[in-house]
This record gives C-alpha cells, structure tokens and sequence, in this order.
C-alpha cells in the first residue's frame, strides 16, 4: 500500500512539472512573439517631429512656443503609440500693476516672464482613412513637464512656484502623405495643451494653464 502511494505522488508530481514546463514554454512563446516584432521592425517603427505655437486662455495664462520629437511602432494601420521629447519657449501674461513680490518668501530666485520647458511624454495616435490618402488623425500626449530655471515666473497676480508639471496635450488634425507608400506624411492639426502648477499669491495653491493652438509635423 504504501509503494502504490509512493508511485500515485511521484506521477502526480511529474504530471505537475509537465504541466508547468509546458506553461512556461507557452509564456516564452508569447514572449517572444511580443518582442520578435519590435527588434526586427516587424512592428513597423515610425517617428515624428512637430512644431506647435499655443495661445494662453483664462486669467491666468501663457503662451507656448513648441518644439517635440515622438518615436514608436505601429501596432495596426490605425494606432501608433510611441515615446517622446521636447522643448517649450513659455511667455507668461502677469496682470498690468501686479505686484506680488512684496509677499515673496525667497527673494534670490528672482522672477521672469519667459522660460524653457521639457515634456517628457507618451504618445498615442489613432489614424482616420487611409494611409495612403489624406486621412484625419487623433493624437492624445499625456507625461510630464520641466521647468529649465529656478526663478519663478511671474503669472496673473503672482507667479508659478514649482518646477515640476503635469502635462496633457490632445489633437486633432489632417494626415497629407508625401509618397505612393504613405510612410512619410504631413501633419497639419489643432490642438489644446494643459499644464498643472503650484501657484503662489500671498497663499499656496494649484492652478490649470489652459492654451490653444496649431501645429505642422512631419512623419517618417
């Protein structure tokens, strides 16, 4: 009795180990069908460069002055998602006669209206139409931006107060494609952007910087 139980345990542990072997030969499969495609191009690598001007909206608001560069694959005809990386030129609109610096808690930062700025984003694009024809896209950009100073920048009646933001940039526009192929294209297109921060006026708190704009990208 006891050699028949020694023998049921010895297959059901083979029996488990064949199981998990062949699960793990199935997830390196998966595996390995995910990455195959990437390091060989077989997920089709695209990249962009654009170029946005954004006017500031509400009281409390600035312009932007944009430069990005995005690179990433396309998973179907129709989406891209990728990575990307810019600078921004912001010209900050504080209020005529403001005068916040009497209430300012650290004078040797000094205080300026423009400054430079680095998104740091990942982007995700939905193609409308063919790619071979002038189509419509969709393009949301949602990550981080850096403020390149450490003086404050003066804004409504005070000024912005961190270095550090939250980055949204959604839009829409026109896909003109440059060759028989569709590989390379022109994108023309609107587009808003929202930025948080830390907002500082005699008290501490949070404010949205709203801005509207255009942009001209190429694609390869």
């Amino acid at each position: 009795m006891k050699s028949l139980r020694v023998k049921m345990m010895c297959a059901a542990l083979l029996l488990g180990i064949a199981s998990a072997s062949a699960q793990y030969y199935e997830m390196a499969n998966q595996l390995q069908r995910i990455i195959t495609p990437a390091l060989t191009g077989g997920f089709n690598y695209k990249g962009f460069v654009d170029a946005s001007y954004l006017k500031g909206l509400g009281d409390k608001n600035a312009d932007f002055l944009e430069l990005t560069t995005t690179q990433g694959f396309t998973y179907s005809s129709w989406f891209f998602m990728g990575v990307g990386a810019g600078v921004e030129v912001i010209f900050t609109n504080p209020h005529e006669n403001a005068n916040p610096w009497q209430y300012d808690y650290d004078y040797s930062k000094g205080h300026s209206k423009t400054g430079w700025i680095i998104p740091l984003y990942t982007d995700f694009r939905f193609n409308i139409g063919d790619a071979t024809n002038t189509s419509f896209f969709i393009d949301v950009r949602i990550g981080a931006s850096f403020l390149l100073s450490n003086k404050y920048l003066e804004i409504g009646d005070g000024f912005l107060s961190n270095n550090e933001h939250f980055y949204l940039k959604p839009a829409l526009g026109i896909r003109i494609p440059m060759n028989d192929s569709g590989k390379q294209a022109l994108n023309v297109g609107v587009s808003y952007q929202l930025m948080t921060s830390n907002y500082w006026y005699r008290d501490s708190r949070d404010i949205t910087l709203n801005s509207l704009g255009v942009s001209l990208g190429f694609e390869w």
